[in-house]
């Protein structure tokens, strides 16, 4: 155990048999991010529906923008990749996701803002709002009600969505999502239907369940992974674009609720020099030294290796004009594999599943955030409470 004055506690090595304890989970987690993790198909729901209840129609009055900026940080930030990805290659206008204050110097009358902030106070995308005002550019705003967002919003008269903030801004990426998408849609920017929704909720809805407290290691998926990843350099990579979101997502979770470093990114550019890891000294020279008696546990049982996960799309290429034909990913996916192998780095592979866009997303990323918050929870660590965090927020204030 660590204990210092910055509150920091939590044991080196992950104990596997505490997974399976569903009362010692409970206790671990006082914050209850598991629980907020499985409101993700009531998110979808929630969201849907007040984004419904806002004036949306007056986006569409002025016709198809010139390009959409979406202006958020962290999981705010993430809405403006997923609205990238599921609006695909044929989509009419550029989507540009911007995580830095203000909005870019181009941005004018011709061009729509989507300001998003969980707390609704967020540097970013309070400034790309006021910004969006000054310039003349059509906004939207999604964020916490009754916050400094909505009244910037009110100022410009502009769209609203309120997101109550039921949970942490990292576990509310889908009430955060979804009146994005919803915006984008009355645009005319991306095919979303009142079906795709209510299949992704329901598919988000089936991970919870099979990803419950209650559900031990050997048949539950997020468990089974989070003990695969414990003691490891994960490398997550994506074999399609919109892998890719949710790999970068998975390395967001898996650094902010169990502390770990993480490579993320899209199995295309790792192929362009990073898949070398794969023989450097936490991969192939590590395996190839490992002792295959020894007792992992021990603290010189063997070094530190890598661990890949490889999310892979597996799902429908209806556009033929895709960056990357489907058969090229898979291909490319099923040789990174392969390389894996040959070096003994461990691999475990999330595949797809679903008719839309946004539901194939969806189940790459519901695994994946439980199993972040299992691993926290196995090394001893609230996945809520991040004392670097804070620290940082007072030190920056000072």
């Amino acid at each position: 155990m660590m204990e210092g004055t910055a509150g920091v506690s939590g044991h080196r090595y992950a104990d596997e048999s505490f997974l399976d304890n569903p009362d010692a989970l409970n206790e671990q987690d006082p914050g209850g991010m598991l629980r907020f993790t499985a409101s993700a198909g009531a998110q979808v729901r929630e969201s849907a529906a007040l984004a419904a209840e806002a004036n949306l129609s007056i986006l569409a009055d002025e016709g198809r923008p010139r390009a959409v900026v979406i202006a958020g940080i962290g999981t705010a930030g993430r809405t403006g990749d997923i609205l990238a990805t599921v609006a695909g290659p044929r989509c009419p206008v550029p989507v540009i996701p911007h995580r830095s204050a203000g909005v870019p110097g181009w941005v004018g009358a011709a061009d729509v803002v989507i300001a998003v902030s969980a707390s609704g106070r967020s540097p970013e995308a309070l400034g790309a709002a006021e910004a969006a005002h000054r310039r003349g550019a059509r906004l939207v705003a999604v964020g916490a009600p009754d916050s400094q967002l909505q009244s910037v919003a009110e100022r410009a008269r502009a769209p609203f969505i309120p997101v109550p903030r039921r949970a942490p801004a990292r576990a509310s990426l889908w009430a955060l999502t979804v009146p994005v998408l919803l915006a984008a849609r009355t645009l005319g920017l991306v095919k979303v239907n009142e079906a795709d929704l209510a299949e992704t909720a329901a598919r988000l809805d089936a991970d919870a369940d099979r990803c419950r407290p209650t559900a031990e290691s050997f048949v539950n998926p997020a468990k089974s992974l989070a003990l695969g990843l414990a003691g490891s350099i994960p490398i997550v990579w994506g074999s399609s674009p919109l892998a890719t979101v949710a790999a970068r997502r998975f390395g967001d979770t898996l650094s902010a609720n169990a502390r770990y470093p993480v490579v993320a990114g899209a199995l295309g550019e790792a192929g362009r020099g990073r898949v070398g890891l794969l023989d450097g000294v936490f991969g192939g020279l590590a395996e190839g030294e490992r002792d295959i008696f020894a007792d992992p546990d021990e603290t010189d049982g063997g070094a530190t290796r890598l661990r890949l996960v490889l999310l892979r799309d597996g799902g429908l290429n209806a556009e033929d004009d895709t960056d990357e034909p489907l058969v090229v990913e898979e291909r490319r996916a099923e040789a990174v594999q392969t390389l894996a192998e040959r070096r003994g780095v461990r691999c475990d592979v999330v595949t797809a599943e679903g008719g839309s866009a946004l539901e194939r997303l969806a189940s790459l990323i519901a695994v994946p955030d439980f199993a972040s918050i299992y691993l926290a929870l196995a090394h001893g660590l609230d996945p809520m409470a991040v004392p670097a965090i804070t620290e940082m927020k007072e030190l920056a204030n000072q």
